[in-house]
């Protein structure tokens, strides 16, 4: 396809997307906003095409976008990573630039990569990176594409989890990163049903395939291949990697038949990925057209009658609230308990018995006065608590997120209940089904809190070492700091219980706003459909019809 034909097709999809716009604005059809922003944003951009590495956490994303570029440049680990969007693409010299979301940008040192990448030093993703490019000379054969390296989904990590999704619009080409020990798993099948929205181009990578015999991989991929045709009534090309055995190889292949070729077709390719975006974005507003329509044939059975019978008293906003405030407080309220009794049943005698036995080691070693003596304590007690508490706190982390993950639950089910009810409210009513919108209300991972030690003394007895000889005193003194650890121990296992549900019930509160927002902006919807359909005198069988034509005109393209 030569640009001129490129440039024509964008003035169609440029026309279109004015169109969808107006209509969005005049039926305040919020949900379509994030897909329609995105089709513009492609329309306004030189057309580099984004191929984007998806899939669960510790899939090896990163460890196989390392082997295309031909070096050790994103983090990897045994742990979830990757904290923010990373984009590579061919550039004159090795540079990288960081943009942050409030509209900054800055270039930094290659070396410093990580600090802005890697979970363990930007946790949370705090220095508020939006992207990292990374510009390198070795990506010149890749002419057009743009590798992005995104964080794991199915972490429980809430802002692994946002930044990926967020950002599957502006998928070009998706790249589904399974790992060969656990493949195709339901989340798998969710994020291919939200990527066919996105993109015409999805493509599996069995990777970390090093694990299995060839007689094995063959019997994944036969697996692999029914399930998907099962599920989705579709086929999709399936590629091996691994980055322990025949990496090279495994590369090649990938390079050569998949990689080369959407680069060498180029233009065609980006036609493709516009038209598949942009007649899934139309097809969506028709079918919330179809329910203002269908509405302003029923006016006459009055504007507040429609919204009783859609937006009853199951789907009324308040009512969905207050339930669901209730699940994220009666969840809160057990927070504290559940890690309570849990540090107290496994940790705290243990904890203890370590403390005073390495005390009991180390107490010969100390000299001096006591104000010497007390010193030499409270920094062996300082770094020993840090210690053993940060120990606790990663290896319990996980247990402690039972509220949490039982909150994910019950804000899910009054989701999903949300939408069941108010779907089949408008085809009873309207005769019209309600178009699928993206949600997903993910569980937000606490970020681990920082250890807090209390004060070790409330008083300063010390501040009279002269007055006290050691060589008479010590022994007392050794049996004091002996017997203050249980109540040390106590005292700062409930602080470390306090830290991570105050965390933890932060973590609740945001996934309760995710769930209302949700709701807010679906009823909003909705109910504007039904406020302007009941106005009259708005052409909407008309604007259908246009739009309608404009679809089928651009489908009639013969593009894909």
């Amino acid at each position: 396809m030569s640009n001129s034909n490129l440039t024509d097709y964008r003035s169609q999809y440029s026309n279109l997307l004015s169109k969808i716009r107006e209509i969005s604005s005049q039926f305040h059809i919020i949900v379509l906003a994030h897909q329609l922003q995105t089709c513009e944003r492609l329309l306004s951009q030189d057309q580099i095409i984004d191929v984007a590495f998806l899939g669960q956490f510790k899939a090896g994303k990163s460890s196989l976008i390392n082997a295309l570029i031909g070096t050790a440049l994103l983090p990897v680990g045994v742990i979830p990573v990757t904290t923010a969007v990373t984009r590579l693409h061919y550039g004159s010299a090795e540079r990288a630039f960081v943009r942050r979301f409030d509209g900054t940008q800055s270039e930094i040192a290659m070396s410093a990569i990580g600090d802005f990448t890697s979970e363990d030093r930007n946790p949370g993703n705090q220095k508020n990176v939006e992207f990292l490019d990374i510009e390198l000379p070795s990506l010149a054969v890749y002419k057009g594409l743009r590798f992005v390296d995104t964080p794991g989904l199915g972490s429980v990590f809430k802002y692994h989890q946002e930044v990926s999704e967020n950002w599957l619009p502006e998928v070009g080409a998706a790249l589904l990163v399974i790992s060969a020990d656990r493949p195709l798993a339901e989340r798998d099948l969710e994020l291919i049903r939200e990527l066919k929205r996105h993109t015409p181009k999805i493509v599996i990578i069995l990777s970390k395939t090093d694990l299995f015999s060839e007689d094995q991989q063959g019997e994944i991929i036969q697996f692999l291949k029914r399930t998907l045709q099962k599920e989705m009534n579709q086929e999709f090309p399936i590629f091996l990697f691994s980055t322990r055995k025949d990496e090279e190889k495994w590369k090649g292949i990938l390079k050569d038949e998949l990689l080369l070729k959407i680069s060498a077709n180029h233009n065609q390719e980006v036609c493709n990925i516009l038209h598949h975006k942009i007649i899934s974005l139309g097809k969506t507003c028709l079918s919330y057209m179809e329910i203002a329509l269908k509405a302003a044939e029923e006016a006459k059975r009055g504007r507040i009658q429609l919204h009783e019978l859609i937006l009853d008293e199951k789907t009324n906003y308040d009512h969905i609230r207050a339930e669901c405030t209730r699940i994220a407080m009666e969840n809160a309220e057990q927070t504290r308990p559940l890690i309570m009794n849990r540090l107290q049943e496994l940790h705290s005698s243990s904890m203890r018995k370590r403390l005073q036995e390495d005390l009991k080691r180390t107490l010969p070693s100390w000299k001096g006065n006591l104000w010497k003596f007390t010193r030499s304590y409270e920094t062996w007690l300082k770094k020993s608590l840090n210690e053993e508490l940060l120990r606790i706190s990663k290896s319990e982390s996980p247990h402690f997120w039972g509220t949490l993950k039982k909150a994910h639950a019950g804000l899910s089910r009054s989701i999903e209940t949300f939408k069941r009810i108010l779907a089949e409210n408008v085809e009873r009513v309207l005769g019209v089904k309600l178009a699928e919108t993206e949600w997903r209300i993910e569980v937000a991972e606490p970020i681990q809190p920082d250890i807090k030690i209390g004060r070790t003394f409330d008083f300063h007895l010390d501040m009279l070492w002269f007055f006290i000889p050691m060589f008479i005193f010590k022994p007392l003194f050794e049996r004091h700091y002996l017997n203050q650890i249980p109540w040390v121990v106590e005292v700062n296992l409930s602080r470390l219980s306090a830290q991570w549900e105050e965390r933890i019930n932060q973590a609740i509160d945001a996934i309760l706003k995710q769930t209302l927002e949700y709701v807010r902006e679906e009823t909003a919807t909705i109910e504007s459909l039904l406020t302007k359909a009941a106005e009259g005198d708005l052409p909407i069988s008309r604007q259908i019809t246009e739009l309608e034509k404009e679809l089928q005109s651009i489908e009639s393209c013969g593009i894909i």
